[in-house]
């Protein structure tokens, strides 16, 4: 008796270790299938399986509906069993197709980026792999969740197997089956996506790395360029420092540094062409036909340029010169403000121009410098010149005393005008070494002339080129201050006499006709 009590406690004892060994596999199992069923492939794989079981059953209900031995009632509830299985099959429409390894872990192709021309680019460029580099940490931690997700079946079918040695029922055998059906699939995607990996970091490696080389070429390019232009702008500088230290005169000086200016951005632009036109030879043949229809629609402009190339070094006209340019009948005198590469910038001033025909001045003129090639265009104060003839007129009547009135505007006008005499004879033998001036006289000069109602006595003198009405009208207010103080000499000016016939003169007439 003794023998079996402990037979049957010993049996008891197995029976009670056995529950809890099985206990504690259902609670680990329990566990691990909360894990897997959290994981987002997992989810997408059963919804997978849901959908096909669900396409399944309603083939076989479309079968069954088409037998002819089926009641109403059975057919109308098959109707209504088939219409929600449609409703939850459109739910998981997304998922017909789907195909686990290629669509839910295999990347799309990576983007690349086109090849760096500027420096502008390179900020595009850093962008574009750090993008990159996200992509792939976003795909690592894809395959690693996917991994674990994978390693924790293999744990629940180890559970599972050890199940089924201590209970083999059916269904412990059919979760089996089940779980290593999964596993089975879920290690082909694994082995799929473990090559698509290694081919996609590497195409991301390779990107990476054509873009990193690009990105140190444009900056050892840019660094250069700046370099380049940098020393451009310092011999530049150096040049306008010698041109301070020789040239004294301030136009001259004006004229210099605007052309080393100019100088100085072409040079940069052509820097700039060179440096990023890959093909200049493509260049010049797509430059040699634009400029032939460049030339045809904005001559003006390229004749502009030219004009600018005739005025500076020709040296015709400089900032600062006084001229006087004719335009459709209109006559604008003033002084050149600036001259740039494709206008002259003129200051209109108070002149005999605009206080007989324009009565308007302080306006800004700009002239197109192709004017040199196509108008008349005087200047004033030409190779320092700063005087030019002004004269005045005045009529006087037949019986004055011409030879007093001449002389008292020779005296006049010689005395006013004797600095800007002086001046300009030292001029003009500075321009007989330039210029063959054969009769450089630069005293007053004095003319007699027959008028309609008097004579008339012509002044011309030196005066200021920028001033030439004030000493015009200091002149005349000298000149009719002196001559008042003569009875003999009178001003002449156009007059009319009307005769009236007296009373006599009509009767008579009257008369005659009777």
């Amino acid at each position: 008796m003794r023998k079996i009590f402990y037979l049957l406690i010993l049996i008891h004892s197995l029976i009670y270790a056995q529950n809890i060994t099985i206990d504690s596999i259902n609670h680990q199992i329990k566990e691990l299938d909360s894990l897997i069923n959290k994981n987002v492939w997992n989810i997408h794989y059963e919804n997978f399986n849901k959908y096909q079981e669900i396409n399944n059953e309603l083939i076989i209900l479309d079968s069954l509906l088409k037998k002819d031995n089926l009641k109403s009632e059975q057919k109308e509830e098959i109707k209504k069993k088939i219409l929600s299985l449609k409703e939850q099959l459109n739910l998981l429409k997304d998922y017909k197709d789907f195909n686990f390894a290629k669509i839910l872990l295999v990347p799309q192709n990576i983007e690349i980026l086109p090849k760096l021309t500027n420096p502008l680019a390179i900020i595009n460029a850093f962008s574009h792999i750090k993008k990159l580099k996200n992509e792939k940490e976003e795909y690592i931690f894809k395959f690693n969740n996917f991994k674990n997700l994978i390693n924790t079946i293999k744990e629940k079918n180890t559970d599972l197997k050890e199940l089924v040695k201590i209970n083999n029922s059916k269904e412990n055998i059919n979760e089996l089956e089940k779980s290593n059906k999964k596993l089975e699939e879920f290690e082909q995607a694994l082995q799929f996506v473990s090559v698509s990996f290694l081919v996609y970091e590497k195409k991301i490696d390779e990107e990476i790395f054509r873009v990193q080389s690009e990105i140190k070429e444009q900056s050892l390019k840019a660094l250069n360029l700046v370099i380049s232009i940098v020393i451009v702008i310092i011999i530049s500088f150096l040049l306008k420092m010698i041109v301070k230290k020789y040239i004294k005169d301030n136009e001259r000086y004006y004229t210099a540094t605007k052309i080393i200016n100019v100088v100085n951005v072409n040079i940069i632009l052509f820097i700039l062409l060179f440096v990023y036109i890959e093909n200049i030879s493509y260049l010049i043949t797509i430059l040699g036909f634009a400029s032939a229809g460049l030339a045809i629609a904005m001559k003006d402009m390229f004749m502009s340029m030219l004009g600018w190339c005739v005025i500076i070094f020709g040296g015709s006209f400089r900032v600062g010169d006084r001229i006087k340019v004719k335009y459709n009948n209109e006559i604008y005198v003033g002084d050149i403000i600036d001259i740039s590469l494709l206008k002259i910038t003129l200051y209109e001033d108070i002149t005999l121009v605009t206080y007989t025909d324009n009565r308007r001045a302080g306006r800004i003129i700009f002239i197109p410098n192709n004017y040199v090639f196509t108008e008349l265009i005087s200047n004033y104060t030409h190779h320092g010149m700063k005087t030019v003839f002004d004269g005045i007129d005045i009529t006087l009547s037949f019986d004055s005393n011409l030879e007093k009135a001449q002389k008292i505007v020779e005296e006049i006008v010689t005395r006013y005008s004797k600095p800007y005499t002086n001046l300009a004879k030292k001029t003009l033998i500075k321009l007989q070494n330039e210029y063959s001036i054969k009769n450089p006289q630069a005293g007053p000069k004095f003319f007699t002339f027959f008028e309609n109602y008097g004579m008339r006595i012509s002044a011309w003198y030196m005066t200021n080129s920028y001033a030439a009405l004030t000493l015009r009208s200091t002149l005349c207010k000298e000149i009719i201050k002196e001559f008042n103080k003569h009875q003999d000499i009178k001003f002449a000016y156009p007059t009319q006499n009307i005769y009236f016939p007296i009373k006599e003169d009509i009767l008579k007439h009257s008369k005659e006709n009777f």
